[in-house]
């Protein structure tokens, strides 16, 4: 059982790092500090997109319309830290 759980923890930081890492990029491509025409950074961004897209969906239904400002990340990673914290504290039940 604590193979299961250092397996849930490893996809949470995962999905942590590919939030990060996609905010950051958008705030990069939205200063034009990075060039979607770039192959490169344009395989990247779609990539990222496809991964979380599924994610942000759900949360992007249940949240109000905030005018351009998108806070589906945001929750997110509150959420995933959130079941981080459920989940180191009930670490007990997997050993």
């Amino acid at each position: 059982m604590q193979s299961l759980f250092q397996i849930l923890m490893l996809i949470l930081d995962v999905v942590w790092f590919f939030i990060i890492a996609h905010v950051i990029m958008s705030w990069l491509i939205n200063f034009q500090v990075l060039n979607l025409n770039q192959q490169f950074v344009s395989q990247i961004w779609y990539g990222l997109n496809r991964i979380l897209e599924p994610i942000y969906t759900p949360v992007r239904r249940i949240m109000p319309n905030m005018q351009g400002i998108d806070l589906a990340p945001l929750v997110v990673l509150i959420a995933v830290y959130a079941l981080r914290i459920i989940l180191m504290n009930n670490a007990a039940a997997f050993y």
